[in-house]
């Protein structure tokens, strides 16, 4: 016979005792037909052992519980941000919990909006690069839990990561294998940030070729600024054989906007990008990008944030999630067909 505990259980214990996750004690509990009876009645054992009070319950009874997470993004516009709202919102409405949404621009002042945010919410997420400081993460951790995403680590806090800076290595090093021996990067390389993590790699790849980039566009990743560095590119004659781009945003960009200026792409400078949104495959020549499991990283911030709330404790070790180089056309490669492996076509030795 268990002890019934001196304190109230979470649904956290419930979902150790049972062996499932905190999503499924939630749906078994709110009666989902999705559950597997024996499922089912492992989680109401576990609940009835530990004398589980299912949040809704707690809330009206404490009156400390909103049954809601908080996420705070720099912005949502392009594809990157809405996918990580999207696994964010989904994984919470599958543990029936709501989401605060709070942007914090480059140009915003948060510390207001963030701490209001904090004070009605469960937990919050704070993902990718805004103009909320490490500090006042550290502040409001102190009173929430908290998980960060896609950006620096707080110490002591979880970390969620897609990895960035190996693939981006990878990548420019098959650029260079391909002959490619004049790059540049496009994106703003912040401390600790994603484009920031890729221009780590990009410039690791050059070092081990015992080359030097050849220039540095540090713009923000958006569509005006790619469309703007192919105009430079064009109009100063830069001497630049491929492009690394922090961002598809910006690859798809810069692509157009050289090909509308009448330069040859990837013959005369190669492209590629990070995200493989769906417009990259269907520009001519394809984009040669890297894909990253953005859903799944918001996914996973609200599902541990979740379990942090159930009074789990922080991981001391960050979780980094597998990228994977999408080999198109844009790089200077012929096209595979299914089944097909790629074959490299050496960049031209001289300008044209």
């Amino acid at each position: 016979m268990h002890r019934t505990p001196d304190r109230a259980a979470t649904i956290y214990a419930v979902a150790q005792r049972a062996g499932v996750s905190t999503a499924t004690v939630s749906r078994a509990l709110g009666g989902s037909d999705k559950v597997a009876p024996r499922t089912r009645e492992a989680v109401l054992v576990a609940a009835r052992e530990l004398n589980y009070v299912p949040d809704g319950a707690a809330r009206a009874l404490a009156g400390r519980r909103t049954n809601a997470l908080g996420l705070v993004l720099p912005h949502i516009d392009g594809p990157y941000y809405a996918a990580v709202l999207v696994g964010f919102e989904m994984a919470a409405s599958e543990m029936g919990l709501s989401v605060v949404l709070d942007l914090a621009g480059p140009d915003t002042d948060p510390d207001r909006a963030v701490r209001r945010l904090a004070g009605n919410v469960d937990g919050v997420a704070f993902m990718a690069r805004s103009a909320v400081d490490d500090a006042l993460i550290t502040e409001i951790a102190a009173r929430r839990p908290v998980v960060v995403a896609a950006r620096g680590r707080i110490p002591g806090r979880d970390a969620l990561y897609a990895e960035n800076t190996v693939t981006a290595a990878r990548l420019t090093a098959h650029l260079i294998e391909t002959g490619r021996r004049r790059l540049a990067f496009v994106g703003r390389p912040e401390p600790d940030s994603d484009i920031g993590a890729r221009h780590e790699g990009f410039r690791s790849a050059l070092a081990d070729a015992g080359l030097e980039p050849v220039a540095t566009f540090a713009v923000d990743p958006v569509e005006e600024e790619g469309a703007e560095v192919a105009r430079e590119l064009h109009s100063e004659g830069l001497d630049i054989d491929a492009l690394v781009c922090g961002n598809d945003e910006l690859a798809l960009a810069v692509q157009h906007e050289l090909q509308d200026l009448g330069v040859d792409v990837p013959a005369r400078i190669a492209v590629v990008g990070w995200d493989d949104v769906h417009a990259a495959r269907y520009v001519r020549p394809d984009l040669t990008t890297v894909a990253q499991p953005v859903e799944e990283l918001g996914a996973l911030a609200a599902r541990r944030l979740a379990e942090l709330v159930d009074g789990a404790d922080p991981d001391p070790e960050p979780v980094v999630l597998d990228s994977r180089i999408v080999h198109r056309s844009s790089c200077g490669c012929a096209a595979p067909g299914d089944g097909e492996e790629l074959t490299p076509t050496p960049a031209p030795q001289e300008t044209p």
